[in-house]
């Protein structure tokens, strides 16, 4: 009895420094509870019934923290894959078909080009009439598609790098069947089609359809003209859970939202998370289709997250003014070339100010493995991004 009386006695003293000295115990981190849940709820594909509940969950957090929410309600059309296959010695290998591959049947020798599909590479072998098959890598799926073509391939499979199907986008125009498989089912098949001849039928089976999107929008009640508006992409692509691509960036803007909440600044920010952007920034296209001339300029700048909870070193891109503050106002920020892959890229087509906040490439990009991010990435980006968000609006 003395024992645990002397225990719970220092437990009390603790108990009692810790507090005059001001030190609290670490609260779970809300940002990384956010992503999980968005995780949990698997993969958030644009027109699922998923992508929904995800919207649901962000728009009740948004109204937790005092701001009246919004849904813009979009149409745009889908590619579909009906289930597409390569048949190689009366074996079935089920795989993808890249985003804007032309359908078709067909019948041929599958060869294989060493490296990835550059011109010199597929120059080596001779695909004229045949199926390539080459690994995924260093340029993009369009060029590899066309250089296939250009060297008289008829169709091409695409191996992925890593574990899990791989969903890529051409993004541009070929007139052959471009056919993906995972790291597990296509590596073994390159490596035989590398030294031996195969017999193959690849059958692409595509279709366009229609999907209708949702955009999950908060802002204070009375807001109609923000100076600032701050976005991330809440959509996954197809058998991924998206926990950096992109839950990291969504529940970034949802903190930052919490942070604001009760300070003025909450007053000049509007906040939204995007659809569609893995079919091809779909969202923010209809948003910004959608809104005023008078809105679009009074926009002073748009911060787009998209996966930002894996690798230490965060980069920015985008307009030269806005990435020039970024680094004055965190001399950690480092600065990249920024392709306009991301949502952030329909603002500045429209002449909005943007900037893009990116931790680069991951492993697990558009994989099933897209489960984890790090808590402590997320914080920093929500410490850096506040920053920034501040030093604009004081610019003004």
């Amino acid at each position: 009895m003395k024992i645990r009386i002397r225990f719970w006695w220092w437990v009390i003293i603790g108990t009692l420094l810790f507090s005059l000295l001001g030190v609290k115990a670490q609260p779970p981190s809300r940002v990384h509870a956010d992503v999980m849940t968005l995780v949990g709820l698997g993969p958030r594909v644009a027109g699922t019934p998923t992508i929904q509940k995800a919207r649901d969950y962000l728009l009740a957090e948004y109204r937790e923290s005092g701001y009246v929410t919004e849904v813009g309600t979009f149409t745009y059309p889908k590619f579909l894959d009906n289930g597409s296959n390569l048949l190689v010695n009366n074996a079935q290998l089920d795989g993808r078909a890249l985003v804007g591959s032309r359908a078709g049947k067909l019948q041929a020798p599958l060869i294989g080009v060493p490296g990835v599909g550059k011109p010199d590479e597929f120059a080596a072998v001779n695909v004229k009439n045949a199926i390539a098959i080459v690994r995924r890598g260093e340029i993009r799926f369009l060029d590899k598609a066309r250089n296939a073509q250009n060297a008289g391939a008829v169709g091409l499979v695409i191996v992925n790098t890593s574990s899990g199907e791989l969903a890529g986008t051409l993004g541009g125009e070929v007139n052959i069947p471009v056919f993906s498989l995972s790291g597990e089912r296509g590596e073994p098949l390159l490596k035989k089609a590398l030294v031996s001849r195969l017999e193959a039928t690849l059958n692409v089976n595509t279709q366009g359809g229609k999907v209708t999107g949702y955009n999950a929008i908060a802002h204070k009640p009375g807001v109609t003209s923000p100076r600032i508006l701050l976005g991330g992409h809440y959509d996954s692509v197809l058998g991924s859970p998206g926990a950096n691509d992109n839950a990291s960036g969504t529940a970034v803007v949802l903190e930052l939202a919490r942070r604001l909440a009760n300070t003025p600044l909450a007053n000049q920010i509007w906040f939204v998370a995007f659809d569609g952007e893995e079919d091809g920034l779909h969202g923010s296209k209809a948003f910004v289709n959608s809104a005023s001339p008078e809105f679009l300029k009074g926009l002073q700048a748009m911060l787009n997250f998209d996966m930002v909870g894996v690798n230490e070193k965060l980069l920015v891109g985008g307009t030269s003014e806005l990435t020039a503050l970024a680094t004055k106002a965190d001399p950690k920020i480092s600065t990249f070339r920024d392709t306009g892959n991301s949502d952030h890229q329909s603002f500045t087509s429209a002449g909005v100010p943007a900037i893009f906040f990116y931790r680069g490439q991951d492993p697990n990009y558009h994989s099933p493995n897209d489960t984890q991010v790090d808590p402590k990435l997320l914080e920093a980006t929500v410490e850096a991004a506040n920053r920034i968000i501040q030093e604009r609006l004081a610019q003004n």
